[in-house]
């Protein structure tokens, strides 16, 4: 009969970090999840116009990371959300001159004739474009006689082969 007590019990030496590099990364992990957070808000605020990379690059695998790991994956997080908030800065602008140049064309379409604006610029919804178009065709234009149209601007889709020719087929 063998005993427990004869068995000696031995335990692999356990490695506790310092409590300062605990508190260290736990700062770093809770820094990333906020970066990630921030992150997934701007690829939410630009869809579904354009999009921003919010892609994780493979670690090779699950791992604990070690500080410097955790300090590469934060940089890298905080360059490509600086990245994403110059696109939503561009995209703004891009769509304060949009409506600008719109109010512009309501107020003197005469100024602006034949401009075009499709209605993505402006960060709304659908097809169609605003244009500058004259009032009762060559007569408004000889007239001076210019409106602001939207267009329904979604292209109709492909018909299918002619029904004679499936008729033919048979």
């Amino acid at each position: 009969m063998v005993l427990i007590a004869d068995h000696s019990l031995r335990f692999a030496d356990v490695v506790v970090g310092d409590v300062d590099e605990v508190g260290a990364r736990r700062a770093l992990r809770a820094q990333i999840a906020r970066l990630e957070r921030q992150l997934a808000d701007a690829l939410v605020t630009t869809f579904p116009h354009d999009s921003v990379d919010v892609s994780v690059p493979s670690r090779q695998g699950p791992r604990l990371l070690d500080l410097g790991a955790l300090e590469a994956l934060r940089d890298d997080l905080a360059e490509r959300l600086r990245a994403a908030r110059e696109v939503l800065a561009e995209m703004a602008a891009r769509r304060r001159e949009a409506q600008q140049l719109l109010e512009a064309m309501y107020a003197d379409p005469a100024r602006h004739r034949f401009v075009r604006l499709p209605r993505g610029e402006l960060g709304l919804p659908g097809c169609g474009a605003y244009e500058v178009r004259p009032r009762l065709g060559l007569v408004g234009m000889l007239m001076g006689w210019w409106q602001v149209k939207l267009s329904s601007g979604c292209p109709r889709t492909a018909r299918g082969e002619p029904a004679a020719s499936l008729l033919s087929s048979n």
